[in-house]
């Protein structure tokens, strides 16, 4: 089993699993803000996140059920491999409904084993991306149910993309 870090105390569901509605994956920094912004989205569903230790994260996320990943896999092909095993477990333990992620690079292995494990996968492209998708999005298109983007300039570069306005403007 898997375990989270949190700062509130959980009973096992039962079975001794506990699964949840949606899983909320991303880096720290302005990816978690983002994420954190569409809160209201998810409220009544039970989430898990997932996310690197950082300060932000912790004071951010204080209350919620965590669960670390190996750092940022941008750059490094063994914290990629490391997320992949995490996804796949975390995937098969919380068997989430549905996974939302605002990036970076840690939502690639994420969504790819949600998706092949039949949840549907929701990306919300960065604020920062005005013209042209990031990596992350272009790796994430393929297996994503739905792909948000910020800015209607952006919304025609990116095939199937939807433009609702920015995650901020809620």
């Amino acid at each position: 089993m898997v375990t989270a870090t949190t700062t509130e105390t959980r009973e096992p569901a039962t079975g001794g699993r506990e699964t949840v509605d949606v899983l909320l994956v991303c880096t720290p920094g302005g990816h978690l803000m983002q994420l954190a912004s569409l809160k209201s989205a998810w409220a009544g569903y039970s989430t898990a996140w997932v996310s690197e230790d950082t300060s932000d994260v912790r004071s951010i996320l204080r209350g919620e059920r965590v669960y670390y990943s190996s750092g940022r896999a941008a750059r490094s092909i063994p914290n990629f491999f490391r997320n992949l095993r995490l996804a796949r477990r975390l995937v098969r333990e919380l068997e989430p409904k549905l996974m939302v992620s605002t990036g970076a690079a840690i939502c690639v292995p994420f969504a790819w084993v949600a998706r092949l494990s039949g949840v549907r996968v929701f990306y919300v492209e960065s604020v920062t991306r005005i013209e042209e998708p990031s990596l992350t999005c272009r790796l994430v298109r393929p297996v994503a149910d739905k792909v948000y983007v910020q800015w209607p300039e952006l919304a025609a570069r990116v095939p199937g993309s939807i433009y609702v306005g920015s995650v901020f403007s809620r």
